[in-house]
């Protein structure tokens, strides 16, 4: 990804831009045949003069051509003919933006598929769903990864249908007019680059796409964060039911021997919000002045790299984390056993009204079972049996029967079907 964003790949790209568009306009009889190929056969540059002649110039694109130009010789007059510098930045930008989305729906993919298998394993591995932090039903840590499955999969598809927005070049002169430039070449040049040509564009190329492309990145790292936050609370010691892989040798604490920290998902979470904050600035960028201002340039030059680096980053991290994650079903199983049975509250209630009992009596009559259990020594079960009005309606071989997993786990199968987890 770093590659992407390299100024070798950056001038590699200017070079083609104006290569192409010199060809173009040879095509339609505006610059010599003779005069494009040899711009083609002798277009090069030195990333070290060019930012020596920068110096001078303070100006990174006429750098650029003066450079290119000690290389090609007479014909490179015709070098950014009718072209403003926006032209080739622009362009540039939607070139590297499209390969860097490319290498990040590649990372989505791979993740799926670790996430995938491990959903697989533990698709019948139960544990206890917690909502506000508490314990509230059980669940299967499979759907759990399935639910995280899918999430990413809504990732993917952000990010393939934001890609046609920006891959969207523009080579329309000074102000968007095309007044010194053909539109054909401009369709012609992002043709050969992969890319659309702007419908309609100002000096440059409008900036809500680019916020878009940002925005998604912080959804993905969003994300990313919100199950490193899930892996980091399940790794807490009362916890433990699972746990970051931890190397031999690896070292948790400078000064506590014993310690091993969930250090790859704090790591993520911190950076999803380097990604957010980017996402922000990329927002900010959609308001220029007029046809074009600056003041989106230098943002731009620190969040595409930044933050389409710190995303591929994050998501190798995440699979290769989820890929080794350490699970604890002993230790599910455990915290399972934790509240006595109280999380078969709901079923026993549904089916208390489902018998004939009003539903302020039910509620009341299983809350009541529930708080003795709560604070006493004894299972839901047995408080229940002991509570006139649920006896009057069940037996205790009913509630025992009723007290069961497989009520939970029963649509499990159609889930894992639904997303193509079978």
């Amino acid at each position: 990804m770093a590659a992407v964003w390299a100024d070798q790949r950056k001038y590699e790209i200017w070079l083609e831009i104006e290569t192409l568009a010199c060809e173009a306009q040879a095509e339609i009889g505006v610059v010599p045949q003779s005069d494009a190929e040899e711009i083609r056969a002798k277009g090069k540059f030195d990333l070290a003069e060019i930012m020596e002649i920068e110096k001078r110039t303070n100006h990174d694109v006429i750098a650029f051509l003066e450079n290119v130009a000690s290389y090609v010789g007479p014909a490179c007059r015709w070098m950014h003919q009718g072209m403003t510098s926006s032209d080739v930045l622009d362009t540039t930008l939607a070139v590297q933006m499209a390969e860097a989305s490319d290498l990040l729906l590649a990372d989505l993919r791979e993740l799926r598929t670790v996430v995938a298998r491990r959903a697989r394993e533990f698709k019948t591995t139960p544990m206890i769903g917690r909502s506000h932090g508490i314990h509230a039903e059980p669940v299967t840590f499979g759907l759990k990864l399935a639910l995280m499955y899918d999430e990413f999969g809504r990732a993917l598809t952000r990010l393939e249908e934001v890609q046609p927005r920006i891959r969207v070049g523009k080579l329309s002169g000074a102000v968007g007019t095309h007044a010194h430039l053909d539109p054909r070449v401009e369709e012609r040049v992002c043709e050969k680059l992969g890319l659309a040509a702007a419908a309609l564009s100002t000096q440059v190329i409008q900036r809500d796409r680019h916020a878009e492309f940002q925005t998604v990145l912080a959804l993905i790292a969003s994300s990313i964060d919100r199950w490193a936050t899930e892996f980091r609370h399940l790794q807490r010691t009362e916890v433990l039911e699972v746990e970051e892989y931890f190397s031999a040798g690896q070292k948790g604490s400078s000064a506590m021997p014993h310690k091993r920290n969930p250090i790859t998902g704090e790591k993520l979470s911190g950076l999803a919000r380097v990604v957010r904050s980017n996402a922000m600035a990329a927002l900010e960028n959609v308001p220029l002045w007029h046809e074009r201002d600056i003041s989106h340039s230098s943002v731009e030059r620190i969040i595409m790299p930044d933050s389409t680096i710190l995303v591929d980053y994050m998501l190798v991290s995440l699979r290769k984390l989820v890929d080794r994650l350490l699970v604890y079903p002993e230790n599910m199983e455990r915290n399972l056993r934790i509240t006595k049975g109280l999380y078969f509250s709901q079923t026993i209630l549904l089916q208390l009204t489902a018998r004939g009992l009003e539903r302020k009596a039910a509620y009341e009559a299983v809350q009541r079972a529930a708080m003795k259990t709560w604070q006493g020594e004894v299972s839901l079960q047995e408080n229940l049996a002991a509570e006139p009005d649920v006896a009057a309606v069940l037996s205790r071989a009913e509630i025992d029967t009723l007290c069961s997993l497989d009520i939970h786990f029963a649509h499990v199968d159609a889930t894992f079907r639904k997303l193509g987890l079978e």
